[in-house]
């Protein structure tokens, strides 16, 4: 048994809310204005530092990637439901918009229907993603763009009050990066709903995740240039993320079980506390190694550390899920553990343990009425069991509050 290998069989019935950007049948979409995308191009080919594109009110269409190099440059619509890039008619470019630039702000506007990724930005600092809504408005489909809003190799990152909606892959990711805040934002209908990969310093709250496959992904993974840790995952609502898994097969997410709420990956010194998770049919909680994933690369990087340790879990308010688990194994595993009408605890533990990691602990919990299950994965899962909570009864040191610096600074 591989807590990340299966999957749920029965489709996911899809109800996108109009008020999160969704067409209906009864609502067609306007027609698309073409004549936006030269201006638009030519303003970013000439943009200096300190300008500030406007994007007008209106659905403008676009058949190529859109592409930005310049630092201290604002782009700002007027709404993320009133100044929409369109690329539903893309033909050219992996990306809506490409960012490599530092000091840069991008707010009120949505990106529709990439071929690829909606909005990356690679390699840079000082960066506020506001109030933009990343969707592909047929709703899940493995063929849509793999990523919303994703940030890689930045520094002093803020996003907040964004939407994302139905990424073959995270909705709202951020890798490999420093120094980061997560707040106020939507996530619906993605695989991952929001994801911290091989980040270090995030604080991520005030998030709605529902809908996704998982909820909030806390990953550290093989193979990448930095590791990750010290993640704060707080005040979120994260709840009914029980849609079937659409990811791209031999990718990370593409083996995270539909119905998971919270989950932590190989990652060390995480947080998880005052939130609201409920009704997530897997489980509320998953805590595993990279043994327990299905997907290319492995753990072969020499000095990876593939153990989660340090994960405090404290505060948070737990209500339902574990009650229909992701395929046939896990649902085995809840009738031996809970019976056929029962339900698998908040949290589902792996059970690998760093044999060379001394004294920490891999998960405290001060939760009252929290149990954790250890399914046993390195044992082959021959012995799975409800843990004796004494074990877990523990406090971790808790982690400083991000503060964002330089010219972000007064974001806080």
């Amino acid at each position: 048994m591989r807590l990340f290998l299966l999957r749920c069989a029965t489709p996911a019935i899809v109800i996108l809310a109009a008020a999160c950007g969704q067409q209906t049948a009864e609502s067609p979409p306007a027609p698309a204005d073409t004549s936006f995308q030269e201006t638009l191009m030519t303003q970013l080919i000439d943009a200096a530092p300190g300008d500030v594109i406007e994007i007008p009110e209106g659905v403008h269409a676009f058949n190529r990637s859109l592409s930005l190099n310049v630092d201290g440059v604002t782009i700002r619509g007027a709404g993320m439901d009133k100044s929409v890039l369109s690329f539903k008619g893309q033909i050219a470019g992996a990306e809506g918009l490409l960012v490599t630039a530092s000091d840069f702000t991008i707010e009120d506007l949505a990106i529709e229907d990439t071929k690829g990724d909606a909005l990356k930005i690679s390699d840079g600092e000082n960066i506020i993603i506001r109030r933009v809504r990343t969707e592909w408005t047929g709703g899940p489909k493995t063929e849509n763009g793999a990523y919303g809003i994703y940030p890689v190799q930045t520094k002093n990152v803020l996003m907040e009050e964004n939407v994302a909606i139905a990424a073959a892959d995270a909705g709202l990711y951020i890798g490999q990066s420093e120094n980061v805040i997560v707040r106020n934002n939507r996530a619906e209908f993605n695989v991952a709903g929001i994801e911290i990969e091989n980040t270090t310093g995030a604080d991520v709250y005030g998030n709605v995740a529902t809908n996704n496959t998982g909820g909030i992904l806390v990953f550290n993974m093989p193979n990448l240039k930095v590791p990750g840790a010290r993640t704060r995952v707080y005040e979120n609502e994260v709840f009914e993320n029980n849609t079937k898994n659409f990811g791209h097969e031999g990718t990370p997410v593409a083996s995270i079980p539909a119905g998971s709420g919270v989950v932590i990956n190989s990652n060390d010194e995480v947080e998880i506390f005052n939130n609201d998770i409920r009704d997530n049919k897997t489980a509320n909680i998953i805590v595993a190694s990279v043994f327990s994933a299905d997907y290319a690369g492995g753990a072969t990087q020499d000095d990876f550390d593939p153990y989660p340790d340090r994960i405090f879990i404290y505060d948070n308010h737990f209500e339902g899920g574990g009650n229909n688990p992701d395929g046939l194994e896990l649902q085995a595993l809840k009738v031996a553990i809970a019976g056929p009408l029962g339900r698998l605890p908040d949290i589902l533990w792996d059970g690998y343990v760093d044999p060379e990691g001394g004294d920490a602990p891999v998960i405290c919990v001060q939760n009252d009425g929290v149990r954790v299950l250890n399914v046993d994965g390195p044992n082959g899962n021959k012995s799975p069991a409800i843990a004796d909570m004494d074990a877990h009864d523990c406090a971790i040191e808790q982690l400083p509050a991000i503060a964002l610096t330089g010219p972000l600074a007064e974001q806080m």
